[in-house]
């Protein structure tokens, strides 16, 4: 019997590394072609490693839980044959998500797993993840001192937890020691906080765990809001001739392309132009750094079946057509629904639009999506009174009316600044040209 070695095949351009989430097959399963061996989490997505060839799986080299790299041999499989060790001639094809997990939204990579993957390690070298090494930096944490706290991660790995609780503590212990000059002590100490209040329980509630892709979502949200100071500002858009247009052209469209012309590459399109117009919103932050994206990448929030959030992401937004946005957003939408997005779909976005008209919502205050700046929301288009100014003077109209809603981060995009890139992204929308060509 010859021996194939299985590797964790490659996931996307940005995605170098995987989580052994779990082994689907044991060692002597038979393994049919194509058949999924086992289970894997990314930054972005769950999914499942199938196997390129028919045979008895031999033996695990990865255990659960453990980080493995893109081309690493993770298994071998007992095949037909003479010759042992039988390489891949070249790398599996990209794999698509099983389950898509909202480590999907960018930057999640900034939290920890609920139980943290262990990396080998030498006896001379202990592993921090990358959380740990930044927070260790933000807080002057020294290697010596980190080597000094006490892991409760696998094999004693120090865990986001463990490294904030000695933050607390020595901060703490800091405090005690140093009181403001001329106050007494008494007055210089701070309240304590109250614990959190107990949630009650009754017989007639119905107790539901989170899947670790709510979770994800729960940690990434309360992340944002305590990293961001967020702001909002808003803007009404009369999109009529927007409305007017597309009614126009739709039905052609669709004939032509064969799929349908939704709002949405439109609202893309218009955010597009205007981060190049405010290139300062097309930003993240890295501690008193400010990081200027050269490229623009718009992810679109999308609500899963399961209820859950998704965020694909449409790479160099601003070069692409009418036409190409709006086959990038139906392509992205549909992959997203039937769980078939890859993980580099949901990664590098510079900027989010969610577009929450989809649910009868006329505005929003969205959470930024970190490690972005700003979030754009975008509500239903409503038909209202309105006063047009015309050569013959003033009147009231029935025109198509849109509120658009801003959040932002105050760190590094004032009120001036935001409001005028919502102000811009409506103007787009508002002069729009009826006699476009598509």
């Amino acid at each position: 019997m010859a021996t194939y070695n299985l590797q964790l095949p490659r996931m996307g351009e940005s995605v170098s590394e995987a989580t052994i989430v779990k082994w689907l097959k044991q060692p002597g399963d038979h393994i049919e072609e194509d058949e999924p061996v086992l289970e894997i989490a990314t930054d972005k997505v769950d999914s499942d490693v199938p196997s390129p060839v028919s045979g008895i799986l031999k033996e695990q080299l990865i255990n659960v839980d453990t980080i493995a790299q893109v081309g690493e041999v993770i298994a071998t499989i007992e095949i037909e044959g003479d010759e042992d060790n039988i390489e891949p001639t070249e790398q599996p094809d990209e794999i698509i998500i099983g389950e898509p997990a909202t480590d999907d939204i960018p930057g999640i990579e900034q939290l920890d797993e609920p139980e943290p993957a262990q990396q080998p390690k030498s006896q001379d070298s202990r592993f921090y993840s990358p959380l740990v090494k930044s927070i260790a930096a933000e807080e002057g944490i020294t290697p010596e001192e980190l080597d000094t706290i006490t892991g409760t991660g696998n094999e004693g790995r120090v865990t986001k937890q463990d490294i904030l609780d000695y933050v607390g503590a020595k901060n703490s212990d800091e405090a005690s020691e140093k009181t403001p000059t001329g106050i007494p002590a008494e007055k210089a100490e701070q309240p304590i906080a109250p614990p959190p209040a107990s949630v009650i329980v009754s017989p007639t509630d119905e107790l539901i765990e989170m899947d670790r892709m709510r979770r994800l979502i729960a940690d990434h949200m309360v992340m944002s809001v305590q990293t961001s100071p967020h702001v909002c500002s808003f803007v009404e858009a009369d999109v009529t001739n927007l409305v007017n247009w597309r009614n126009k052209i739709k039905a052609a469209y669709e004939k032509r392309e064969g799929e349908k012309i939704t709002f949405t590459p439109i609202f893309v399109e218009a955010v597009s132009k205007a981060l190049r117009d405010f290139p300062m919103v097309n930003v993240s932050v890295n501690g008193t750094q400010i990081i200027k994206k050269r490229r623009i990448n718009i992810g679109m929030a999308a609500a899963l079946p399961s209820g859950n959030l998704i965020v694909p992401v449409i790479k160099n937004a601003d070069q692409l057509s009418l036409v190409g946005l709006s086959k990038a957003v139906n392509d992205l939408a549909n992959r997203s629904r039937t769980n078939k997005l890859k993980p580099d779909d949901t990664q590098d976005g510079t900027f989010t639009l969610t577009n929450i008209g989809a649910f009868g919502n006329i505005m929003g205050t969205p959470i930024i999506n970190q490690p972005q700046v700003a979030i754009l929301a975008v509500g239903i288009i409503t038909k209202k009174p309105a006063v047009i100014e015309t050569e013959y003077g003033d009147m009231i109209g029935i025109r198509h009316m849109m509120y658009l809603s801003l959040s932002y981060d105050h760190r590094v995009v004032d009120g001036a600044l935001g409001g005028r890139f919502v102000k811009r992204v409506a103007d787009y929308l508002e002069n729009w040209d009826v006699n476009r060509e598509i």
